[in-house]
């Protein structure tokens, strides 16, 4: 996959969507690189960094030990820490610098399980990838560990197929049930959802539905909650970074999963805005979270939107029409045709002049720059303004006459 950008900023490392989704769980967690812009994940990725404790290192290998190899002051170094610290677990992720010098990852982290007794394991990370790769494999992690201890006749042999999320089918599954639905929520790390309230929102969303959130991973639930959740009866997977986990759930456990984020239900101003712009309208992100925008902008608005993905993802998520431009290269030309982009407030340098853009910071493009400034769409008030804005802009866009 290219991935080129002159202009533009990049996302968040996949080391740092690691760092991002086990941050709450009590596990150290060690980046085996040089210290420098790893900084960058403390400083600009992670709100949580100076209101909540957490366990993440830096190896801070050197040019010497990477010329010559010291493997043995690595695990000196962290079975120390982990004696003073007792973490749940350990995680070492390498870098690209690891890769390169062959650091037997796996080997490491077994040295560690029998000098400290606790768990240790790696991921396949090597900084060169996006955030979402690296929540994918640290949740697909996360849900093997959960399974680990079912018998091998618990797999189901009919695994039902994921669908989008609907409020019409959660009803039916709710009244079949005959109780509250114990409902994971996968693929939650701030890099997609801020602080802004959303995950709580969605959690009410849940809760008002006649379900049961049993689990958030990873954000509010500690990881015994999370270990556990083999039980529930529903997972819902909000970005592709819950896919992982939410495939190893159903296929250990038989628990089927729905996609979606449940943005609400706007009466379309279709009257309003009877001839649609000339141009299209596009919306830049995360995949579950631009297409989910994208289906409710246009029930609101009555105008088509394109989502845009310009990071990992898998063809299970796509939705027709839903364009894939991982390279700033391929993303520019579509942009030029556009009437409107909604997108992170960096990538305006590459929108054309004549096309509006409204705002829609992401914490994993942008850093903490526009922190305060992310809506919670979850909530009906801010989807209702944020409509309006959207509206507002269409309005003063050439319209294409029938």
């Amino acid at each position: 996959m290219k991935h080129v950008a002159r202009i533009l900023s990049t996302y968040s490392a996949d080391t740092f969507g690691v760092c991002s989704a086990l941050y709450e769980l009590g596990g150290m967690i060690v980046i085996h690189d040089p210290s420098g812009c790893n900084s960058t994940y403390t400083t600009h990725d992670e709100p949580r960094w100076f209101a909540e404790p957490s366990q993440i290192f830096i190896s801070a290998l050197t040019e010497q030990d990477a010329i010559l190899g010291n493997d043995s002051k690595l695990i000196a170094d962290i079975a120390e820490a982990a004696k003073d610290l007792r973490p749940r677990f350990i995680c070492l992720i390498p870098s690209q610098i690891a890769h390169m010098i062959a650091t037997d990852c796996r080997a490491i982290c077994r040295i560690l399980e029998k000098k400290t007794g606790i768990p240790a394991f790696t991921l396949p990370t090597n900084s060169m990838h996006y955030y979402e790769r690296g929540i994918f494999f640290a949740l697909q992690k996360l849900a093997e560990i959960a399974c680990q201890a079912l018998p091998e006749s618990t797999a189901p042999t009919h695994l039902p197929e994921a669908k989008w999320l609907s409020e019409e089918e959660l009803h039916k599954l709710r009244q079949k049930k005959g109780k509250a639905l114990r409902v994971n929520v996968l693929g939650a790390t701030p890099l997609d959802f801020s602080l802004n309230g959303s995950i709580l929102s969605l959690r009410r969303w849940l809760e008002t539905r006649g379900c049961h959130v049993a689990s958030c991973w990873a954000m509010g639930s500690a990881l015994d909650t999370i270990l556990a959740s083999h039980e529930a009866d529903l997972d819902l997977v909000l970005s592709y970074g819950g896919l992982g986990a939410a495939r190893v759930l159903r296929e250990r456990a038989g628990i089927p999963y729905r996609i979606g984020i449940p943005f609400p239900h706007s009466a379309s101003s279709r009257g309003d805005a009877a001839c649609p712009p000339e141009g299209p309208a596009y919306i830049i992100g995360e995949t579950i979270f631009a297409e989910a925008l994208a289906r409710a902008l246009e029930e609101a608005t009555g105008q088509p939107f394109t989502a845009i993905v310009p990071m990992a993802t898998d063809e299970e998520l796509l939705l027709p029409g839903t364009l894939c431009l991982t390279d700033e290269d391929e993303l520019a030309p579509v942009l030029r045709e556009a009437a409107l982009i909604i997108a992170d407030p960096l990538y305006q340098p590459i929108c054309p002049a004549g096309a509006a853009f409204l705002s829609l910071p992401h914490i994993a493009f942008s850093g903490r720059l526009y922190e305060k400034t992310i809506p919670n769409l979850i909530e009906e008030e801010a989807f209702t303004d944020f409509v309006q804005k959207v509206q507002k802009n269409l309005g003063k866009l050439p319209q294409n006459r029938v």
